[in-house]
């Protein structure tokens, strides 16, 4: 986290709540190293991530291609 916090214009307590709300949806996990926390990507929680951002994706260009073609019966 300290690395973290000396390459970002944020606190170090704003550093630790940001990654703490990564860690609660999924996206990092932490471990203790010493007196320092480690935190690294979740590839479990990214995938997930990328499953439901895909969703989105294809639900607005199926949207989009409705719409697209109720245009053209209105020609």
């Amino acid at each position: 986290m300290g690395e973290l916090s000396r390459q970002l214009p944020i606190s170090r307590p704003a550093v630790s709540q940001h990654l703490r709300v990564l860690k609660d949806g999924g996206l990092v996990v932490g471990r203790a190293e010493g007196t320092r926390r480690v935190y690294q990507l979740n590839p479990e929680g990214i995938l997930a991530l990328r499953a439901y951002l895909d969703g989105i994706w294809d639900n607005a260009l199926t949207a989009f291609q409705k719409a697209a073609e109720a245009d053209q019966t209105d020609l």
